[in-house]
Formats: C-alpha cells, structure tokens, sequence
C-alpha cells in the first residue's frame, strides 16, 4: 500500500487554511494544521477532516514569535512519529499570518517588525527548519497577495512582505529542485473571510468596490483557493515550478 501524503499548513484552522486543509483531505492527503490562539476552531476543523476519513492533528504556533520556531519543529516532529508512525512529510503550505491596514506615514518600526516576523522572517527559517523531514518530490505553497501586483493604499508593509517571500519562493525552487522538491506562490486577491477585522466582510461598500474591479463581479471566497493550493501539490502540477499564480478572478487584469 502507497503510504498517504502528509501536508502542513499554517494557519489552517479558518478562513483560507482552513479550506486549503479540506481540499487536501478530499485528495486524500493526511494534514497538520496550526493555530494561533483558538485551539476549539482548530480541533473543529480536525474533526470535519476527520469525519472524512482522513488522519489529522493540530498545533499551535505563533509566528510572530520568531523564537518559539525550534519548539515547534520539535512538536511537529513529535506529532509525525506519534500521529501518524512516520518521520517525514511532504508538502508545506505557508499560509499563517495577519492583516492591518495602516497608510505608509502610520507605520511605526513595532509594527513593522511584526509584519517582518510573521510574513517573511518565520517563513523564511520555518521552511528551512522543517526541510529536513520533507519528502523528495514534495511542495512548498507560499502564500502571497494580489497587493504585490498591484496597489492598496494601507498595505505598504503587507505587501512588502509578501514581496519578499515571492523572491524567496525562486530561490527555493531553484536551490531545491535537485531533491525535486517544488515551490510556488498563490496570491489571493480579495477573499471575504475574517481576515483583517473583516475588512472586506464589515464594510459592504469596499466589498461592492472590490467586485466591480473584477470581470466576474464578485470578490473571492474560502473554497476558490484551497483547492488551487492542493492541485499544486498534486502529481497533475508536477512541472509547475518556480511560479506566481494569482487567484484574484482577475481583478484590475
């Protein structure tokens, strides 16, 4: 019997991880997700995964805390051997982090360290602290944002970050493709979820704004990512390297 996959996914408890954990299970593909603070959404969600006949666990994690990552890559070890009899995984999903819309004048150094910390400093170290137990011929999704292409005032930071982490996904396929291990960035564009107080949920007059900026007249839901993250790390993407592909319905095209 072909041992099942195993993917880890940060932040997967709600909103975007939360269906990228779903569309995974329904691919068979046992999963690890991470929580910040509501460990009671997590264990739900394990549960709905569960309940379709999939392994899977969940562990918290906090990526502002740049330091606590050697702990976690210890407990995720541990969950492998104990969860599901194994010292290996196969695919990571980078996709934890936090939203804050603050114009360019009002950013303060804290709050840029903390933008740095959670989007690209945990992820860069994360990615390379976990390397080690992942699989040849795995995947690694970083997630990023429409805002890299194109602007919105408030997300000077954000969209630094994610960035950064756009640059940092070529040299991961370029440094790791001799143990055919893949890397991509999906980019999200406006997604209705909590992310961000909300923002897009809260404010019907932006959401209305956002959907007439995109040709199928409507801003993105949960369920039109998740199952592009798990195609990526699926054989039927096995040439798809070293890319960005937005998944925003074209907004601002």
């Amino acid at each position: 019997m072909i041992p099942q996959k195993i993917a880890l996914i940060t932040g997967g408890s709600r909103g975007l991880g939360k269906d990228m954990a779903l569309s995974f299970a329904r691919r068979n593909v046992n999963v690890v997700l991470t929580y910040n603070t509501n460990e009671d959404q997590a264990r739900q969600t394990v549960k709905e995964i569960e309940d379709l006949g999939i392994k899977a666990a969940c562990l918290q994690l906090d990526m502002a805390h740049f330091h606590s990552l050697d702990g976690f890559a210890q407990t995720f070890s541990d969950i492998l051997d104990t969860r599901f009899q194994c010292s290996t995984f196969d695919y990571l999903i980078n996709n934890a982090g936090m939203g804050q819309t603050v114009p360019f004048t009002e950013v303060t150094e804290a709050i840029f360290d903390q933008f740095l910390n959670v989007h690209f400093k945990s992820v860069y170290f994360l990615t390379q602290k976990l390397l080690n137990s992942m699989n040849a011929e795995g995947c690694i999704v970083n997630i990023s944002t429409g805002t890299t292409r194109f602007s919105n005032p408030g997300y000077s930071v954000y969209a630094s970050m994610k960035g950064g982490i756009e640059v940092f996904t070529k040299y991961l396929a370029k440094e790791l493709g001799t143990r055919n291990i893949r890397a991509n960035v999906v980019a999200p564009g406006p997604v209705e979820t909590d992310f961000n107080n909300a923002a897009i949920r809260s404010n019907p007059q932006l959401k209305a704004v956002m959907s007439n900026m995109t040709p199928l007249g409507r801003v993105g839901a949960p369920d039109d990512i998740g199952s592009v993250v798990a195609f990526l790390c699926s054989p039927e993407a096995k040439w798809i390297n070293g890319q960005r592909l937005e998944v925003s319905g074209g907004i601002n095209v």
